[in-house]
């Protein structure tokens, strides 16, 4: 089974769906807050969920316990929902389908949000994630993009990636999309892997400010903006405090970086870091 139930039918205007996971695709959780935040501030109504119990491992993806008035105890599970966003001064409406990465049942999983974007009229899909890379906070993040055809990334103006090795639930989802022809484009933001705790209110400005041009929906991104500048501006005074740190961003600023900020793993920035604190320790 895929797990999808139906609260309600939304009417919606030209929808686009916009799909973001916690997990291994949301470094920083940079990509879910970015569709969290469409979905606060555009007044997003749940109107479909896909049951947990078909697609978790609650083991690892265990469900909240929370106080209701400082008495009652209420359960929040892991799962996968779907808002509709309906925006007053723009020309469509957006589907956001927000949740965990699932353990099990990928196929299936992705059958369902397939089915999502279909019943919804969704003319485009758009999955939104976030890297660790080799990438500096004072340097402006560069998206990247992958299309489900080579034509929609050229329509799009997509900076293509080439990138080959493991993938998560949202390549998955663009391979589904691409087997039902179903227009789908993958957008990428690149974290600082020395800064990889959220919060990085600088990728998710990143992610929303590509994402509102590729929709044609305008976003209000100025507080998001302040919240970026100040936390750049933390960050900075922070390694200013390290010489070690400092060091270390300014020779990642000196190296000729790759524009399209390829996957890096956790062993190979561990082995890194570690190299450059034992050149700095023999100097």
């Amino acid at each position: 089974m895929d797990g999808l139930v139906w609260d309600e039918q939304p009417d919606l205007r030209r929808p686009a769906l916009v799909a973001a996971f916690k997990g291994w695709n949301d470094a920083g959780d940079a990509a879910s807050e970015a569709a969290g935040w469409i979905v606060r501030n555009g007044g997003g109504r749940r109107f479909a969920w896909i049951d947990p119990e078909e697609h978790y491992d609650f083991q690892s993806a265990r469900p909240q316990v929370e106080l209701v008035d400082g008495v009652t105890r209420r359960l929040t599970w892991p799962t996968t929902e779907c808002y509709a966003v309906t925006l007053d001064d723009a020309s469509r409406d957006l589907v956001v389908v927000l949740g965990v990465e699932p353990n099990y049942r990928w196929r299936s999983f992705c059958r369902a949000v397939v089915e999502v974007a279909t019943e919804t009229g969704c003319s485009l899909t758009v999955t939104l994630g976030a890297l660790l890379a080799d990438v500096t906070h004072t340097r402006p993040p560069s998206v990247t993009g992958t299309a489900s055809d080579p034509a929609l990334v050229a329509e799009l103006e997509l900076t293509p990636s080439r990138y080959e090795g493991p993938t998560g639930i949202v390549g998955v989802l663009q391979d589904s999309c691409r087997a039902r022809d179903l227009a789908a484009v993958s957008l990428w933001v690149p974290v600082p892997h020395y800064l990889a705790g959220p919060p990085h209110p600088v990728a998710t400005h990143a992610l929303l400010d590509r994402l509102g041009r590729l929709v044609d929906v305008h976003f209000d991104l100025d507080e998001l903006r302040a919240a970026g500048d100040l936390w750049r501006a933390r960050v900075d005074d922070a390694i200013s405090e390290d010489p070690n740190a400092q060091a270390y961003v300014r020779e990642l600023e000196s190296r000729t970086q790759d524009p399209e900020m390829p996957l890096t793993s956790g062993e190979d920035l561990a082995a890194e870091l570690e190299r450059f604190l034992r050149e700095q320790r023999d100097d």
